[in-house]
């Protein structure tokens, strides 16, 4: 059974909506975060592959559109990078954020360390490194078409296996290692009430607003796609399409910022990434080819497991004390390990459990969800890049 483009496109639609049900009424996948399109997508993964084990019916789809909604949810992040927010953070936003990179480097470091010791294509292991740990099911997918491309079978597939697995993983230990630490010291919330920046409300959603913000978009996109190109040309260097575009668009939403603040609308640019997610994650999902990765389970299973362990044991005896060993340092260690190891969405979860249990923690909020969202693929991007270079 072969579905055309737009087929593939609808059931890719179809597949969010039943993912998104599922999950409302689904304790467990709710609790743990696990994204809507994944769901509907690993589900009709799952469906394909029995049907193709069992001889019945083999399907083919058509996931060429896949790229455009993957470009531009990416660009969607860089026109959410004001650097506004950037310094309101301070020295903590500077740490918090170095962690980062420095996390996502040794991710990439115990992936293909790993790999290469079970005699694995040293890309798996980027793959089961900080593509899909640090970047998540979105990064797996954009990154794993990269590798498919430069001769991977299944990478696709690998990455989106361990995002899974990371993306629970870090639902787990987020709550539990915050809990240690704050009974340990005998953490308090502090009772410093400085302000925080809270962006102004945006403007309804108009046709006028909404055709400026598809403008802002488009236009990154199609400069960020031309200049990724011409580096890639000019360098040697594989440097996807979606970076250039992410990137572009970082910087023209700080130049319309200093002409006029008010012609960024977040809401809808929001608005946009999450459909453009949603659409993306379900072609990717539900494309793989699940019978492509049953020998690795048990490789993917210790890579993952040692990423576990190592993010802990950082997060615990070196993030937390360099953060200064404090209330705002305990929950910015359960959102590190909530998008170190899944998401931004799951980091957010984490600190919104321990919140509610032990008091607030502003500095928390305002800086994971910065450097979560868009701050760390400055560092994360260059280094998952540099690495696949390097083993290409």
């Amino acid at each position: 059974m072969t579905f055309d483009q737009i087929t593939t496109l609808c059931l890719a639609v179809t597949l969010f909506l039943i993912g998104t049900f599922l999950v409302n009424r689904i304790p467990f996948l709710n609790r743990f975060c696990i994204p809507a399109p994944v769901v509907g997508g690993l589900l009709f993964a799952i469906i394909a592959t029995l049907l193709k084990s069992f001889d019945i019916i083999e399907i083919t789809l058509d996931t060429s559109l896949q790229s455009i909604f993957m470009i531009t949810f990416f660009t969607t992040i860089g026109l959410g990078a004001s650097f506004k927010l950037v310094k309101l953070g301070g020295k903590l936003l500077i740490i918090y954020w170095i962690a980062c990179g420095f996390l996502a480097l040794m991710q990439n470091v115990i992936g293909v360390s790993l790999a290469k010791v079970m005699g694995l294509d040293p890309l798996i292991g980027v793959m089961a490194g900080a593509v899909s740990m640090e970047g998540g099911h979105g990064s797996a997918a954009a990154y794993g078409q990269t590798i498919e491309a430069l001769g991977v079978p299944s990478a696709i597939s690998i990455g989106m296996a361990a995002a899974t697995c990371g993306l629970i993983a870090g639902a787990l230990v987020g709550g539990p290692v915050v809990q240690y630490l704050i009974r340990k010291y005998d953490l308090k919330p502090s009772s410093d009430e400085t302000e925080v920046y809270v962006e102004k409300a945006e403007h309804p959603v108009t046709e006028k607003s909404f055709m400026l913000q598809v403008f802002l978009i488009t236009f990154s996109m199609a400069i960020g796609t031309y200049l990724g190109d011409w580096f890639s040309s000019l360098t040697g260097f594989v440097l996807p399409a979606y970076v250039g575009a992410m990137f572009v668009a970082v910087i023209v939403r700080n130049i319309v910022d200093r002409f006029n603040p008010d012609i960024i609308n977040m809401k809808e640019i929001n608005l946009i990434g999450d459909i453009s997610l949603g659409i993306f994650l379900s072609m990717a999902l539900m494309s793989i080819k699940l019978w492509e990765v049953a020998d690795l389970a048990l490789p993917l299973f210790v890579i993952v497991f040692v990423q576990v362990f190592f993010i802990v044991f950082f997060a615990v005896f070196v993030l937390f004390r360099v953060l200064g060993k404090n209330f705002d340092a305990a929950i910015m260690v359960s959102g590190f390990l909530g998008h170190g190891l899944g998401a931004t969405p799951n980091a957010m979860a984490n600190m919104s459990a321990v919140v509610a249990k032990y008091g607030p923690s502003r500095k928390a909020f305002l800086i994971v969800p910065i450097v979560g969202a868009f701050l760390i693929d400055v560092f994360g991007m260059p280094i998952i890049i540099t690495t696949i270079n390097m083993f290409k």
